[in-house]
């Protein structure tokens, strides 16, 4: 029978007699599969980049993806809670069950493991996720605001407006709820004094999307300064997000890199919209209709007046 992840961190745990992760035994585990080690440096290696490009300072922030494990099921691996990212060993990383249970034999995963898994039953179309505390999010986030459509590249996000999610204490059920909703539809979301938050379907797509977050965070708080900004219309980052949807390296793909397909929740979305804005196409319609039938009639009186 294949052995779980915590089994094969438990034995070397045993070996090595410590459970500080930069003492983990070097050779990889004869149980560990290269798939499975990959996985794991991905992790690594995308949480050393967020860390080293400043979007998170220190050990703030943290990283996970979707991963299945040989006996445990399907759930995730994420970054362990308080180690600093350049000593983490691929047997470092952490493995929590899609149901929330996190095998004994493990290092304590993030603090922030409940949000990371509420993210993903919320999107089962995303397996990444990027946590940061970046400079300018922070600041927008604790203002309590949102980024509205002041530029178009706010629908990198996958919406006309990034979201920002109420406060909740950190590492709680209610702000793995908030944060579930604010992803219900959105790619990436800001936490009210707190931070933000970027899934995708890869680590390298979820942590260019935070980035991406970052930069528009820093342009709207500089804006913010000058007075009130421009916001475009609602029919403007509709098409904005359909040329998006298959625009070079924009375009949505699925986690076989293939073109995915237009997710039904913003295609509803955008048919709510469009639906919400017939009346008023309909109005003007009638209103240009009425404009020229009169118009005619005018032109008839005139013509016959001038031959009477």
């Amino acid at each position: 029978m294949a052995e779980s992840v915590s089994t094969r961190r438990a034995k070397a745990l045993t070996l090595t007699g410590s459970t500080d992760a930069k003492s983990a035994p070097p050779a990889t585990p004869p149980e560990m599969s290269p798939d499975e080690r990959g996985a794991r440096e991905e992790v690594i290696t995308t949480a050393l980049a967020m860390s080293r490009s400043g979007l998170s300072p220190g050990r703030s922030g943290n990283v996970s993806r979707r991963f299945v494990d040989a006996a445990a099921g399907p759930g995730m691996l994420i970054t362990p809670s308080g180690v600093p990212y350049d000593e983490i060993r691929p047997e470092g990383i952490v493995f929590v069950a899609d149901d929330g249970r996190v095998p004994d034999g493990q290092l304590k995963p993030s603090s922030e493991w409940r949000f990371h898994l509420s993210a993903y039953h919320a999107r089962p179309d995303r397996h990444a996720i990027v946590h940061t505390h970046s400079m300018h999010a922070v600041v927008i986030a604790c203002a309590g605001r949102s980024i509205p459509a002041f530029h178009y590249m706010v629908a990198i996000a996958g919406v006309a407006e990034i979201p920002c999610v109420p406060y909740a204490t950190f590492g709680t059920d209610k702000l793995a709820r908030h944060v579930a909703r604010g992803l219900k539809r959105a790619d990436a979301c800001l936490m009210a004094n707190h931070g933000q938050i970027a899934i995708a379907t890869t680590l390298s797509g979820a942590l260019d999307l935070a980035r991406e977050v970052e930069i528009l965070a820093e342009q709207y708080a500089k804006l913010l300064m000058l007075g009130r900004p421009v916001i475009l219309d609602r029919k403007e980052m509709r098409d904005v997000l359909t040329r998006f949807a298959s625009y070079g390296q924009h375009a949505q793909t699925s986690a076989t890199g293939k073109p995915a397909a237009k997710d039904k929740r913003k295609a509803k979305s955008e048919r709510r919209a469009d639906a919400e804005a017939a009346p008023e196409t309909k109005s003007k319609s009638k209103s240009k209709s009425k404009s020229k039938s009169k118009s005619k009639s005018k032109s008839k009186s005139a013509k016959s007046r001038s031959n009477v």
